[in-house]
């Protein structure tokens, strides 16, 4: 096993550097570069042409090639100052509009995503996870076929148009709608908690629709093995086949699509946090690609490229949990 995670963390190495490249290189390519876009808003404030045009590229850092820009964000060349500081020095450099750390920004950023996510979670597993198996136990039944027109209804139901509909309408019928200004955990925490259960439940009940197919179908496929059968021939009780038989070997392709889903919410989901008014990471990565914050989309977008490499190790490592029969060497 410490072989098999030695080299799958090297080969994130190689995975992390091509991504940041890419990222790195593609918003530049964007419509619209952040240099006009600084120098139509000062020369609307100012009243004036905006005329020092090269001097504003040489304070960005932008008067040297993109490759030279990359070595320097990425840490490998000297910046404007003369000193090497970048990601592998753990400096995220700063935003083009506010000259504000970008780690300071994530640090603010970041708990309220994964706040998000954590509810989002609960909804979910809580949700996908005992509807599906239960209604594996009792296929074709009413509570099967109830499990199944569920999961349809929320698969068909888009997130942004159901999250909208939530707003507009107790505001029409009864005047009254969700709180969509941010309350800190820290100040309010009750006040924090409710904030987040409409946008997380609306969130996690889309997620759980496609997981709770995946979790009864994958549960119908393990019931029918063999060593079930055994299992019930051999008199044992209900739960003890479901759960120390079926539910673990069942879950392996389950573990699979929420380790995918998991980097997703962390890193932010856009549309909830925009209707919402969520000052999450999905609003930061609008805003930065609105602006052509370069540094900021760059190390949003290495923040998750990080997390889905993680997770990807991580699932791998719960198989052999999952199944002892699959071993890494």
């Amino acid at each position: 096993m410490r072989a098999y995670l030695t080299r799958r963390f090297l080969l994130t190495i190689p995975t992390l550097i091509l991504v940041t490249m890419i990222v790195f290189m593609l918003v530049r390519f964007i419509p619209g570069s952040v240099l006009d876009m600084m120098v139509a808003e000062m020369s609307a404030t100012s009243g004036e042409e905006f005329k020092d045009v090269e001097g504003l590229k040489r304070a960005l850092g932008m008067d040297v090639s993109v490759p030279v820009q990359y070595g320097r964000w990425i840490g490998i060349l000297p910046n404007t100052e003369g000193k090497i500081s970048g990601m592998l020095q753990g400096d995220l450099g700063r935003s083009l509009w506010t000259n504000e750390p970008i780690a300071d920004i994530l640090r603010q950023r970041i708990p309220v995503s994964l706040e998000l996510a954590i509810i989002s979670h609960i909804f979910q597993w809580g949700l996908a996870l005992p509807i599906g198996v239960f209604a594996a136990t009792r296929q074709d039944s009413v509570i099967d076929y109830s499990g199944r027109l569920f999961a349809i209804t929320m698969l068909s139901l888009p997130g942004f148009w159901l999250a909208t509909m939530v707003i507009v309408y107790p505001s029409i019928w009864w005047g009254t709608m969700p709180n969509i200004v941010y309350t800190p955990l820290a100040v309010d925490p009750i006040g924090n908690i409710q904030q987040f259960i409409l946008p997380a439940f609306i969130t996690g009940v889309a997620g759980s629709a496609g997981l709770m197919r995946l979790c009864r179908t994958m549960m119908l496929e393990v019931l029918r093995q063999d060593y079930i059968r055994t299992a019930w021939s051999k008199g044992l009780a209900e739960r003890t086949v479901l759960v120390r038989h079926a539910v673990k070997n069942a879950f392996i392709p389950v573990i699979t699509v929420l380790g995918a889903q998991i980097p997703t919410l962390i890193s932010g989901q856009i549309i909830m946090e925009q209707i919402f008014a969520l000052p999450g990471m999905g609003r930061i990565f609008i805003e930065a690609l609105n602006q052509r914050n370069y540094p900021v989309i760059s190390a949003v977008n290495t923040l998750i490229a990080t997390l889905i490499l993680a997770m990807n190790v991580i699932v791998d490592v719960s198989y052999a949990w999952l199944d002892p029969r699959i071993r890494y060497r």
